[in-house]
């Protein structure tokens, strides 16, 4: 079972916005904190990074930078430039139509693609809070990336039928090839995070089962049996890796199963209870109640409203 891959299909990106920067001269461009995260890729030329109580950071050709949720910063063509507003009238009309962006007086020399995302907001799972903020990934760090911004760069040029679940697919796939550069820099790091957890392997096999298996009615004892360690051993590293027990990680990866397949399916609560390994509605509906402070049939009618 690829566990970072399910979780990842779970709570993917959504409703990811995109433009092309296409700027030269001196230009410099203030971005005001957003509940989406940001990812921002340098497909020509080069730009400077800016974030407060931090140094400017340069980034080439090919090079790639993650900010988390809430992260005022701005880009610009040089370390000391001034930073203005982003101007909204004319970033709607490239969200709208695909043209590029331009900003600067001088002709274009450096082209950055600029996207807004959100994780699935019903997906408590921390796949992503792992990840070092900002996280600066380069060409020569991840030779894939050019190719998926390629496609990206693609997409945005020409917006078309199902260009936003494209878009949506494109940045999961970059996010994988972000986590698979934060494992490749920290490999000696096996706790604290959901990452880092995956280097655990009594906290992997177990989470394996769990993913695989999420209707099957696991205990800490039937999990430990399954990776072939004791009751007490599985517990401790799960509280070291994840600062949690297995109940309570079974009963999280349920309930944003659950979410999603009561805002985004008609299946019968009935039905969705049994996927989700509880042995009644009653059951399942006392667990939801307790995780999303409202009963499922409720949690269904206020998304459908």
């Amino acid at each position: 079972m690829d566990v970072l891959a399910e979780a990842l299909r779970v709570s993917g990106a959504r409703g990811a916005l995109g433009v092309v920067l296409k700027a030269g001269g001196s230009w410099g461009l203030w971005l005001d904190p957003s509940p989406a995260a940001a990812l921002h890729v340098v497909s020509r030329g080069s730009m400077w990074l800016h974030v407060p109580g931090g140094r400017p950071l340069e980034m080439q050709a090919g090079d790639a930078v993650l900010l988390s949720p809430g992260t005022a910063h701005g880009i610009a063509g040089g370390a000391g430039t001034v930073l203005g507003p982003c101007d909204r009238k004319a970033t709607d009309q490239a969200l709208t139509d695909g043209s590029a962006l331009h900003l600067g007086s001088a002709p274009a020399e450096t082209e950055v693609l600029v996207l807004r995302y959100e994780q699935d907001p019903e997906v408590s799972t921390p796949v992503l809070t792992s990840l070092a903020r900002p996280m600066h990934v380069t060409s020569r760090e991840n030779a894939q990336l050019s190719r998926t911004v390629e496609l990206l760069t693609a997409e945005l040029a020409q917006p078309q039928i199902g260009t936003t679940a494209a878009v949506n697919s494109i940045v999961d796939l970059l996010l994988i090839q972000f986590v698979r550069v934060w494992l490749a820099r920290h490999p000696e790091e096996p706790s604290g995070s959901w990452l880092g957890a995956m280097r655990d392997p009594v906290v992997r096999d177990a989470l394996a089962c769990v993913h695989a298996r999420p209707e099957h009615p696991w205990t800490t004892e039937s999990l430990a049996a399954a990776t072939a360690v004791s009751r007490t051993t599985l517990s401790r590293h799960f509280r070291s890796a994840l600062g949690q027990t297995p109940g309570a990680y079974v009963t999280q990866w349920r309930m944003d199963l659950a979410s999603v397949r009561l805002r985004d399916t008609d299946e019968p609560v009935e039905s969705i209870s049994g996927a989700v390994g509880y042995a009644s509605p009653h059951a399942f509906s006392r667990a939801f109640r307790r995780a999303r402070g409202m009963p499922p049939g409720e949690y269904r009618s206020r998304f459908r409203a």
